[in-house]
């Protein structure tokens, strides 16, 4: 990883720069992604009117052109550069926790196919005859684009299964996309 340290308006003193060193390997080696870093301390020129004189800034930069950046201010660079490594690890913790948790969405295509072997319209109920062998039972709010006047027995669908009160179930029943070769 590259590292750049810089000062403003303040020289810097081999502890700071040790300091700055030590953490940033800390970072990188937590997380071994990071491309480049760097580190600006400034020294207000307004110190006598405030209580935090010293500034610390990092950015550390991800592959994709992802940066992260912390600034903190406080009454001693030491502090300020403790407490701006702390925060850009927090950012860079709910980075990954983030991209850790991205859903994979499916297709909503049910996997089964089979064909409509008994109808029950009055009952508003039928069974499929799965691929494979074996009849699974649905139920008319399963059917989806489909109605009962439509389907007799020989009509291909595709369905989705769970386990029901007694035996296999769809739970949707639809026509199926055509298959590619």
């Amino acid at each position: 990883m590259d590292l750049e340290v810089e000062c403003r308006n303040i020289e810097m003193t081999p502890r700071w720069k040790t300091e700055i060193e030590t953490r940033m390997a800390d970072l990188h080696e937590r997380h071994t992604d990071l491309i480049h870093g760097r580190v600006t301390l400034t020294k207000n020129l307004h110190h006598r009117k405030l209580a935090n004189v010293a500034e610390a800034l990092i950015v550390v930069t991800l592959p994709g052109r992802q940066t992260m950046t912390a600034r903190k201010e406080d009454k001693t660079f030491e502090e300020a550069i403790r407490t701006a490594f702390d925060a850009v690890a927090i950012e860079l913790r709910k980075h990954r926790e983030k991209r850790g948790r991205t859903e994979v969405r499916t297709s909503p295509i049910p996997p089964l196919r089979g064909v409509i072997c008994k109808l029950f319209p009055k009952e508003g109920y039928g069974f499929i005859l799965k691929e494979g062998g074996g009849e699974v039972y649905f139920h008319k709010p399963a059917l989806q684009s489909l109605t009962f006047d439509e389907l007799s027995d020989g009509t291909d669908v595709a369905f989705n299964m769970e386990e029901g009160e007694k035996g296999p179930q769809a739970t949707v029943v639809h026509r199926p996309s055509p298959l590619v070769p």
